[in-house]
C-alpha cells in the first residue's frame, strides 16, 4: 500500500468484529485509529494491534477516533448504534460510515427481528441525514475468521447504499483485505444482510460451525 491510503477510523476496534477488520486493514498497510469509549483502552488495543500487524495503528476515544479518520466504520451493538453515531456526528459531516450493525437482541440473536421499518442501517442514513454518506457491510462476515489474520475469510460480502461511489470504495477495502464485495443496491437492501445474520447464527448453532457461517454468490465473473 502507498503512504495515501485512507485513515480509517473503527469505532468498536476493541471489540471482536471491529477488531478483526481493524487488523486485516492494517496488515494491508492503511493507517488505523482505533475508538472507544476509554481511550486508554483504545491505545492498549492499537499498541497490541501494531506488534501483531506491523501496521501504524492508534488508538483514541471515539469522537477524537472519528474525527482522526477519512473514512468511519461502526462496529458496535445495535443498542449502541444510533447513540453512538450521534455522539460523534459532527466528526461523520461529509464522510464515508461503513455501518456493521446487525439488529441482535439477545437472547434471541438466531430469531430475525429487524426493527420497524426494515433495514438499522437505513434508519440510520435518515438519521444522520445526507451529509454522511452511510453504507452498510461486513454485517454476515464471521468475527472468528477475521480474527486469523493468516487466513482468508472464506465468504462474499454484501454492500449497500444509496451512495453508488461510497459503495465501490467500500468494495474496495474489501477486496485490500482480500474479501469479495458486490454492490447489493440501494440501503434499503441493507435488511436482507441483517436478516441473513440472524439465520447464520441458526445455521452454525444446528451443524456446530466454530468458525462461522457465510454467503458465497454464483456467477460472478471472475475479475471480480
Amino acid at each position: 500500500m502507498s503512504e495515501n491510503q485512507a485513515v480509517i477510523a473503527v469505532l468498536g476496534g476493541t471489540g471482536h468484529e471491529g477488531a478483526g477488520l481493524a487488523a486485516r486493514w492494517a496488515k494491508a498497510g492503511y493507517p488505523v485509529v482505533i475508538g472507544s469509549r476509554d481511550a486508554a483502552r483504545a491505545a492498549a488495543a492499537a499498541a497490541e494491534m501494531a506488534a501483531a500487524t506491523g501496521g501504524n495503528v492508534t488508538g483514541k476515544a471515539n469522537a477524537e477516533a472519528a474525527a482522526a479518520g477519512e473514512i468511519v466504520v461502526l462496529a458496535v451493538p445495535y443498542a449502541g448504534q444510533q447513540p453512538l453515531a450521534e455522539e460523534v456526528r459532527p466528526q461523520l459531516e461529509g464522510k464515508v460510515l461503513i455501518d456493521v450493525t446487525v439488529p441482535l437482541k439477545p437472547p434471541k440473536v438466531a430469531r430475525v427481528q429487524l426493527p420497524e421499518g426494515g433495514s438499522a442501517v437505513e434508519a440510520l442514513q435518515h438519521k444522520l441525514g445526507d451529509g454522511v454518506r452511510v453504507v452498510a457491510a461486513f454485517q454476515n462476515v464471521s468475527a472468528h475468521q477475521l480474527a486469523d489474520l493468516e487466513s482468508e475469510v472464506n465468504c462474499d460480502v454484501l454492500v449497500t447504499g444509496d451512495d453508488v461511489e461510497a459503495r465501490e470504495t467500500v468494495c474496495q477495502l474489501a477486496k485490500a483485505i482480500g474479501i469479495t464485495a458486490l454492490h447489493a443496491g440501494p440501503l434499503a437492501n441493507s435488511a436482507a444482510a441483517e436478516a441473513l445474520t440472524s439465520v447464520l447464527i441458526s445455521i452454525n448453532k444446528r451443524y456446530k460451525i466454530a468458525d462461522g457461517a457465510g454467503i458465497r454468490i454464483t456467477g460472478i465473473p471472475e475479475q471480480l
